[in-house]
Protein backbone atom coordinates (compact mmCIF):
# COMPACT_ATOMS: atom_id res chain seq x y z
CA UNK A 1 0.00 0.00 0.00
CA UNK A 2 1.59 3.73 -1.29
CA UNK A 3 2.10 6.48 1.22
CA UNK A 4 -1.27 7.94 2.07
CA UNK A 5 -3.40 4.80 0.49
CA UNK A 6 -6.23 3.64 2.28
CA UNK A 7 -7.12 0.00 2.95
CA UNK A 8 -10.61 -1.41 2.67
CA UNK A 9 -12.04 -4.72 4.20
CA UNK A 10 -15.23 -5.10 3.77
CA UNK A 11 -18.24 -7.61 3.88
CA UNK A 12 -21.55 -6.42 1.38
CA UNK A 13 -24.85 -8.26 2.02
CA UNK A 14 -27.96 -7.65 -0.36
CA UNK A 15 -30.59 -8.86 -2.34
CA UNK A 16 -29.69 -8.45 -5.26
CA UNK A 17 -25.88 -9.86 -5.00
CA UNK A 18 -25.10 -9.10 -8.91
CA UNK A 19 -26.21 -5.38 -9.36
CA UNK A 20 -24.14 -4.64 -6.32
CA UNK A 21 -20.98 -6.74 -7.69
CA UNK A 22 -21.49 -5.30 -10.79
CA UNK A 23 -21.16 -1.48 -8.74
CA UNK A 24 -18.19 -2.49 -6.24
CA UNK A 25 -16.35 -3.71 -9.81
CA UNK A 26 -16.96 -0.13 -11.03
CA UNK A 27 -15.87 2.07 -7.21
CA UNK A 28 -12.96 -0.31 -5.84
CA UNK A 29 -9.73 -1.89 -7.17
CA UNK A 30 -9.12 -4.99 -5.55
CA UNK A 31 -9.96 -7.79 -4.98
CA UNK A 32 -13.69 -9.01 -5.06
CA UNK A 33 -15.31 -12.59 -3.78
CA UNK A 34 -18.40 -14.10 -3.33
CA UNK A 35 -19.22 -16.07 -0.10
CA UNK A 36 -21.39 -17.59 1.49
CA UNK A 37 -22.47 -14.30 3.06
CA UNK A 38 -22.79 -12.01 0.52
CA UNK A 39 -19.79 -10.27 -1.19
CA UNK A 40 -15.87 -9.84 0.55
CA UNK A 41 -13.71 -6.71 -0.68
CA UNK A 42 -10.29 -6.56 0.37
CA UNK A 43 -8.59 -3.03 -1.81
CA UNK A 44 -6.93 0.07 -1.94
CA UNK A 45 -7.91 3.37 -2.32
CA UNK A 46 -6.12 6.67 -3.18
CA UNK A 47 -6.74 8.48 -0.11
CA UNK A 48 -9.75 10.66 1.67
CA UNK A 49 -11.28 10.36 4.86
CA UNK A 50 -12.66 7.24 5.95
CA UNK A 51 -16.16 8.14 6.40
CA UNK A 52 -16.18 10.23 3.84
CA UNK A 53 -15.64 7.16 1.67
CA UNK A 54 -17.60 5.03 3.48
CA UNK A 55 -20.50 7.05 2.95
CA UNK A 56 -19.81 7.43 -0.93
CA UNK A 57 -19.30 3.89 -0.84
CA UNK A 58 -22.80 2.93 0.54
CA UNK A 59 -24.95 5.37 -1.15
CA UNK A 60 -23.21 4.13 -4.96
CA UNK A 61 -24.21 0.79 -3.46
CA UNK A 62 -27.17 1.61 -2.07
CA UNK A 63 -28.39 2.99 -5.59
CA UNK A 64 -27.87 -0.37 -7.37
CA UNK A 65 -30.16 -2.13 -4.02
CA UNK A 66 -31.83 -0.07 -1.98
CA UNK A 67 -31.79 -3.12 0.98
CA UNK A 68 -27.18 -3.35 0.64
CA UNK A 69 -25.33 -3.57 4.34
CA UNK A 70 -21.88 -2.40 4.92
CA UNK A 71 -19.48 -3.62 7.18
CA UNK A 72 -16.32 -2.19 6.31
CA UNK A 73 -12.95 -1.12 7.69
CA UNK A 74 -10.91 1.11 6.28
CA UNK A 75 -7.08 1.51 7.31
CA UNK A 76 -5.25 4.39 7.03
CA UNK A 77 -2.41 6.23 9.41
CA UNK A 78 -2.11 2.76 11.49
CA UNK A 79 -5.86 3.55 12.89
CA UNK A 80 -8.80 1.29 11.60
CA UNK A 81 -11.78 2.70 11.75
CA UNK A 82 -15.19 0.45 11.43
CA UNK A 83 -18.55 0.78 10.11
CA UNK A 84 -21.88 -0.92 9.73
CA UNK A 85 -23.67 0.80 7.00
CA UNK A 86 -22.99 4.95 7.65
CA UNK A 87 -22.31 4.26 11.38
CA UNK A 88 -19.30 4.75 12.89
CA UNK A 89 -18.84 1.68 15.39
CA UNK A 90 -15.15 1.95 16.69
CA UNK A 91 -11.90 3.64 16.11
CA UNK A 92 -8.71 1.19 16.90
CA UNK A 93 -4.86 0.57 16.31
CA UNK A 94 -4.60 -1.10 13.30
CA UNK A 95 -2.94 -4.33 13.46
CA UNK A 96 0.34 -5.33 12.85
CA UNK A 97 -1.21 -7.56 9.71
CA UNK A 98 -2.78 -4.50 7.91
CA UNK A 99 -0.10 -2.18 8.25
CA UNK A 100 1.90 -1.27 5.11
CA UNK A 101 5.99 -2.36 5.33
CA UNK A 102 8.31 0.23 5.99
CA UNK A 103 11.36 1.11 4.60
Amino acid sequence: MAEGQILLVADVSSERLPAVEDALQGLVHGVITRNAGGIHVEASIAAGEPRDLNRLLLSALRRAEPRTRLRAEWTVSGTTHRFFDYALKGVRPATPAVLPPQG
